[in-house]
């Protein structure tokens, strides 16, 4: 429990009705018995406009500059908030930070099974961060941390507040462009989370990094699988030559995922056969490359897009029997070379693909039916799609957008998977 009655490691004046909690959240919607509110400046509003409505529901304490009931007062509550939770984190024996342009989440669902770590949930912002570390610091279980970003110098703020042991880099590709102005940016940004620790790249991601122990498939990897094969029903390979591994449903990107998960297992002295025990049942969050067997396949991996991760899904596609089809929307925040970059990608669909659809923007270059907005798109393929079909979808998110807006310009597919599904299953 969070006693803000006991020592702090920041001053603060501690009304006496406040309580313990559970954990601590920033968004005033889902504060409430057991669940602690930080007030902190957004781009639009400040938290101090729903400290009464998070004490209504029922908060245990506010940590806000408010004189309020339950308040736990202090002059600046962003940065009491990073001292609270550097302070829990000291406590942690284990603390594993994960980034890369792709396979993020991926790659922390899978170290924590094997680890058996407490783990982020889907959102990674600085202050999400802040109440996980808080909430968990002083568990005798590792962590897992994953570590976005979108601009320059954001990797070296997440690192003094995370302050990781060991640094991951699951794959360098086109991603924030526009933020980090090349590919090179991207892995001179990323790789601070290297920078005076023990590190692990994927051998994707290992010609930025020489010299860094390196995780996957193949001779060249330090720590690698062994025998993968990839089939419809999943990805199986082996370990040190003894740990069989089968993942359900998972293409390559969740066996690479799994080596990751074994490795760090190893080096910090876990039951390799507990490890893959755990990660034979991982689910990642919907969007994330999960099949949906039936009448016909439908492979969500809508929750996001950049060229290399398309491609790798694309990778995974053909893999399956049937009538493959390829459903693709726009990439976003690919600077300049945008139109090459979705080029390029249409052209890979093309290989891989029986059949391709493209929506928004650029919906010539990535399929050959090209729609410019997902209900003609939806018209098309539902008519479309038949017994034995194996259907991937996958782009952009554009959370910042309308419905209608993601409509138009291709980004936000899950609708696609959705309306797939209905119209499978109805």
């Amino acid at each position: 429990m969070l006693d803000p009655h006991a020592a702090l490691p920041f001053p603060a004046a501690v009304h006496p009705a406040a309580r313990p909690a559970a954990r601590l959240t920033w968004d005033s919607r889902q504060a409430g018995p057991g669940v602690a509110f930080v007030a902190l400046a957004g781009e639009r509003m400040h938290g101090n406009s729903f400290a009464e409505a998070a004490l209504a529901a029922g908060a245990p304490f506010v940590l806000t500059d408010l004189d309020v009931e339950r308040a736990v007062r202090v002059p600046d509550a962003r940065e009491a908030l990073f001292t609270w939770a550097r302070s829990e984190r000291a406590r942690n024996p284990l603390v594993v930070g994960i980034t890369g342009s792709v396979g993020k989440t991926t790659a922390k669902s899978y170290a924590a099974a094997a680890l058996d770590a407490h783990f982020m949930p889907v959102y990674n912002t600085m202050p999400a961060i802040a109440c996980f570390l808080i909430e968990f610091g002083g568990s005798d279980r590792p962590l897992v941390v994953e570590m976005g970003i979108d601009r320059v110098g954001e990797m070296a703020e997440l690192v003094d507040l995370v302050r990781p042991g060991v640094g991951v880099v699951t794959s360098i590709g086109e991603a924030h462009l526009e933020a980090l102005g090349s590919v090179e940016g991207i892995a001179r940004e990323k790789g601070v989370i290297l920078q005076g620790r023990r590190g692990l790249v994927s051998t994707q991601a290992a010609p930025w990094f020489p010299g860094v122990d390196t995780y996957g498939f193949g001779e060249e990897a330090t720590f690698a699988g062994e025998g993968l094969e990839v089939t419809p029903e999943g990805a199986r390979f082996s370990f040190r030559g003894v740990v069989p591994v089968t993942l359900p449903l998972a293409s390559r990107v969740q066996a690479e995922a799994a080596v990751l998960g074994l490795a760090l297992a190893e080096g910090a002295g876990v039951s390799l056969a507990g490890a893959a025990a755990r990660m034979a049942e991982v689910q990642v969050p919907g969007g994330r490359y999960r099949v949906h067997p039936g009448r016909f396949t439908v492979i969500d991996d809508a929750y996001n897009a950049s060229p290399l991760a398309v491609k790798a899904a694309l990778d995974a596609l053909a893999t399956f029997p049937g009538r493959r089809i390829s459903v693709l929307g726009r990439m976003l925040e690919l600077g300049e070379t945008e139109r090459e970059l979705h080029a390029g990608v249409g052209a890979h669909a093309r290989k891989r693909a029986d059949l391709t659809y493209g929506v928004g923007a650029f919906a010539q270059e990535l399929g050959d039916r090209a729609f410019r907005s997902v209900p003609a798109l939806l018209t098309d393929l539902l008519s479309e799609v038949r017994e034995g079909d194996v259907v991937l979808v996958k782009a952009s998110r554009g959370i910042s957008w309308t419905p209608e807006q993601r409509a138009e310009e291709g980004v936000g597919l899950d609708v696609v998977v959705d309306a797939l599904l209905r119209h499978r299953d109805g």
